[in-house]
């Protein structure tokens, strides 16, 4: 059964770092929705070019764009085992489009990665991201705090300008409370919905993340046997 998950949480919660862990653990791709914006304005696709065309103009490219750019990526073959989106959907509208897109598949397994407000606070105070690529230093790792080179590209860790003010950190979650709530009402009532408590050192929140999913998966499994009255995901 394909993997298909999102995850849910504010800044600094260690949403990015479980995700690469996730991906390369089960041979998936993880989807930024950023990233696979300049692909297709890099490589010149319709939706590629319509969304250029209204970034140049200084406005947010909308939901039809965004999904639709989504919708595509998700029919490429290295998604066929699954996926993990980052940055997708944020409103409940994209949600929505996004389970028509996934009509007839396997579940999407939601996880709410939660943290409290002081101790994502304290994390964005305190988190370095690479110059060259963006990676994020480990959050709750004892290294984390020292670690000059990235891991990935050996590129120079820095703290972003929007971490370093804590007026700007604490806007950042407000807008995230706002945003994030009538997403986690829609997500919630479902049994694919799964909350993970990510307060704890990552290497914790990993092996809860993975319970977690493949809790949804067992369900998932036993539901597609013939002749078994399962919960629908």
């Amino acid at each position: 059964m394909a993997l298909n998950l999102i995850m849910i949480g504010p800044p600094g919660c260690g949403k990015g770092t479980q995700a690469d862990r996730l991906a390369l653990s089960r041979g998936i791709p993880k989807i930024s929705t950023g990233d696979i914006l300049r692909e297709a304005v890099k490589a010149g696709t319709e939706l590629g070019l319509r969304a250029k065309a209204v970034m140049d103009r200084g406005e947010l490219v909308s939901d039809e764009i965004i999904v639709g750019i989504v919708r595509e990526r998700l029919q490429q073959p290295d998604a066929r085992k699954g996926f993990i989106l980052d940055g997708f959907p944020r409103t409940v509208a994209q949600a929505r489009s996004l389970d028509q897109i996934l009509e007839g598949g396997d579940p999407l397994v939601v996880v709410e990665l939660a943290v409290p407000d002081e101790e994502v606070l304290r994390r964005l105070q305190s988190r370095r991201v690479c110059s060259q690529c963006g990676a994020n230093a480990e959050p709750g790792g004892d290294a984390s705090a020292d670690q000059d080179a990235c891991r990935r590209c050996g590129g120079r860790m820095i703290t972003r300008s929007d971490d370093g003010d804590a007026s700007v950190r604490t806007r950042r979650l407000q807008v995230y409370a706002r945003e994030s709530q009538p997403l986690l009402d829609y997500y919630r009532p479902r049994p694919s919905f799964r909350p993970v408590n990510g307060a704890q050192h990552l290497d914790r929140v990993e092996a809860e993340l993975t319970a977690a999913i493949e809790s949804v998966l067992a369900v998932g499994r036993s539901s597609s046997v013939p002749g078994h009255a399962g919960r629908k995901l």
